[in-house]
């Protein structure tokens, strides 16, 4: 599998085209005719998408639209490939306005259309690219950069870095790249954002094998890109950083690590990328007697594929998003499973979550040009900002723990009834289901239904008693009830509150970076700190998402930031810059105030969005926009300045 997906010419043959055709996303593919036929009348009034159907499967088509739809596509189709004329000049932007309003069904404010161009990427890569080089503005300067991890974030802070030529080490702890995909590998873990969305958008490919990939598919994609960008020469594997000390008077990093066989080494740098991410510490609860169990016991994210689960006692300790992927695989081998549930996810459906993407729709994305982007643009929009709305607290609704506004209530009305489908016929586990706090507030499950089902079959009991203890032979709910068990699994997340940890980070005047936060990470844009000059952050405090875009969408506009304040940098012939504390302070005001005013904010439900002071230091609460646009330009007014 490559990164890059080569097009195909359409056949001669009608009938091969007529084959494929039922399988194809038809929204998605007549905007791709209108582009390439230059024919906006390609884009039928009578196909324009209804929002309130828009996320069901063909955006709602009823079967008279759907068979409208693939008349206009063959049409526009065999004219494009019979008249021979190629693809088309870009089109104006008026014309690509009015297909976007088409793609979105709905008016599209010419605010966000540089993002949405962006995201298209009708001319490759060019608007995302950097557009600068260090040999043409400052060519006899050394200067390079370390990026801490080979994830997600690494991958894509490295690849831009390079492309603007600056030199680059990468320190992997890891004896590969993925980060989490590489890490997690419990079975059923797989990705719960469309693949065609979770990937980078300089780096498409046409045939994805599943719409939410498992993860060995996704760690061979982030391997391949690793490969084609030429990064694995440059990344030190099995590199642990101990500590990072920033050196005033040579204004660089100075970097120790150490290696698997003990040996340490010393890096300077004139940057620092930190792109450890926040979900890579397991998190163990605090429950009593948790280290005197006899038996096997393990965390999901370390899977101990050495313990035979077939015909044991399986206890599995908490229901969250990565628990609801490997709870029904468990299923499938233990002679009996109690899954141990403290809080009710909220279950968002997914009907195509396990399925595998049908022939008929690579073979379009294979075919016809700009599909691909279309498609992508499509799936970009609906969860541009997605359900941010629901997510709003409405102080004259008024906000209760059912629900925090109209839009909130009828998200929650929506997922009972998918809950109670599930569930038909069994009050005990529809009750056990059916979430006591407003959706949104913690993270939601994309789910298929094998959950809920898993549940139903007569090996596996759901436990909602609180866990008094744990003891040798098994687990001891509130209710005095031993139960016993073989094998302990702990699906119960990641310390994500506490980045960075364990490296020790000293910044200017000796601040240590942990003393500074104090349990309470913050940073400017989520991307840098005051004190720790040249120092940049990639899916750091307050850039999680969860009601609307992707997260390798963010890390891409903090990446394209990082890279922009090298190029102030580099220009400006200055030695280092961190944001001014004022600045950082009202900034995370901000933050603070609007997630007050979003359900995870509100709530008082458990979540890994809160940190120990209660704050929460996770999350994002503004639009996707909003995000891009705070991270086009640094304002040389924000930060601190230091000539060189």
């Amino acid at each position: 599998m490559g990164i890059t997906s080569k097009l195909s010419p359409l056949p001669l043959d009608d009938a091969e085209i007529l084959k494929q055709l039922p399988e194809a996303e038809l929204l998605a593919l007549l905007t791709a005719v209108a582009h390439i036929t230059d024919d906006l009348d390609v884009l039928d009034d009578r196909l324009y998408p209804n929002l309130l159907t828009l996320r069901e499967p063909q955006s709602g088509y009823t079967e008279e639209q759907q068979t409208l739809a693939r008349d206009i596509v063959m049409r526009g189709l065999r004219k494009f490939r019979d008249e021979q004329k190629g693809i088309p000049a870009r089109p104006s932007l008026d014309r690509l306005h009015t297909i976007m309003q088409f793609v979105a069904g709905e008016p599209v404010s010419e605010r966000y259309v540089p993002l949405l161009l962006e995201e298209l990427a009708l001319d490759g890569d060019q608007l995302r690219a950097p557009q600068w080089n260090k040999a043409s503005i400052a060519p006899d300067r050394e200067f390079s950069a370390i990026i801490i991890g080979a994830g997600m974030s690494g991958i894509a802070a490295a690849h831009r870095l390079r492309q603007a030529g600056v030199p680059v080490t990468i320190l992997e702890k890891n004896e590969d790249v993925g980060g989490t995909w590489l890490e997690n590998k419990y079975p059923g873990c797989r990705v719960d954002i469309q693949n065609h969305m979770y990937s980078y958008s300089f780096a498409q490919r046409h045939d994805w094998p599943f719409f939410f990939s498992p993860r060995q598919v996704l760690h061979e994609y982030f391997r391949n890109c690793a490969e084609e960008f030429g990064l694995l020469p440059i990344i030190n594997f099995k590199t642990e950083v101990e500590s990072a000390v920033w050196d005033e008077d040579a204004q660089q990093w100075v970097v120790t690590s150490i290696n698997a066989a003990g040996t340490k080494r010393v890096d300077r740098a004139n940057i620092l990328v930190s792109a450890v991410g926040q979900l890579n510490r397991p998190n163990f609860p605090d429950i009593a007697g948790i280290d005197s169990f006899a038996g096997e016991a393990f965390h999901s994210a370390t899977w101990n594929f050495n313990v035979d689960l077939t015909g044991k006692k399986v206890a599995v300790i908490g229901t969250g998003a990565s628990a609801c992927q490997f709870i029904p695989q468990v299923a499938k081998q233990a002679g009996e499973l109690y899954v141990f549930q403290r809080t009710t996810p909220w279950m968002i459906p997914a009907p195509r979550y396990q399925e595998t993407v049908p022939n008929g729709f690579n073979w379009m994305l294979s075919h016809v040009p700009f599909y691909a982007e279309w498609y992508r643009f499509s799936m970009f929009w609906r969860g541009a900002e997605g359900m941010l709305p629901a997510a709003t607290v409405d102080p004259d609704y008024p906000p209760t723990e059912k629900s925090v506004g109209l839009m909130n209530e009828m998200m929650r009305q929506m997922l009972i009834e998918w809950t109670n489908a599930l569930t038909e016929g069994d009050e005990t586990l529809r009750a056990q289901l059916t979430p006591n706090y407003p959706p949104l507030s913690k993270r939601f499950v994309v789910d298929d239904g094998a959950f809920a089902l898993t549940l139903r079959q007569p090996h596996v009991s759901l436990v909602t008693d609180k866990i008094e203890r744990i003891e040798s032979t098994g687990i001891r709910t509130s209710d005095g009830q031993l139960r016993e068990v073989d094998v302990i699994i702990y699906g119960t997340g990641f310390k994500a509150s506490q980045f960075l940890t364990p490296m020790k980070v000293t910044g200017r005047n000796k601040t240590d970076l942990h003393e500074q936060w104090a349990g309470d990470a913050r940073a400017y844009l989520g991307v840098v700190i005051p004190n720790f000059p040249n120092f940049f952050c990639l899916y750091g405090p307050n850039t999680n998402i969860v009601a609307n875009g992707s997260i390798i969408y963010f890390s891409e506009c903090e990446v394209y930031y990082l890279v922009e304040c090298a190029r102030l940098l580099l220009e400006s012939n200055l030695g280092s810059l961190d944001p001014q504390q004022e600045v950082h302070d009202k900034y995370n005001e901000r933050i603070d105030a609007a997630n007050k005013l979003r359900t995870w904010g509100f709530s008082t439900v458990s979540s890994w969005y809160k940190n120990a002071h209660g704050r929460t230091a996770q999350n994002w609460p503004f639009s996707v926009l909003e995000f891009w646009e705070q991270t086009r330009v640094p304002e040389s007014s924000d930060y601190k300045l230091v000539s060189k």
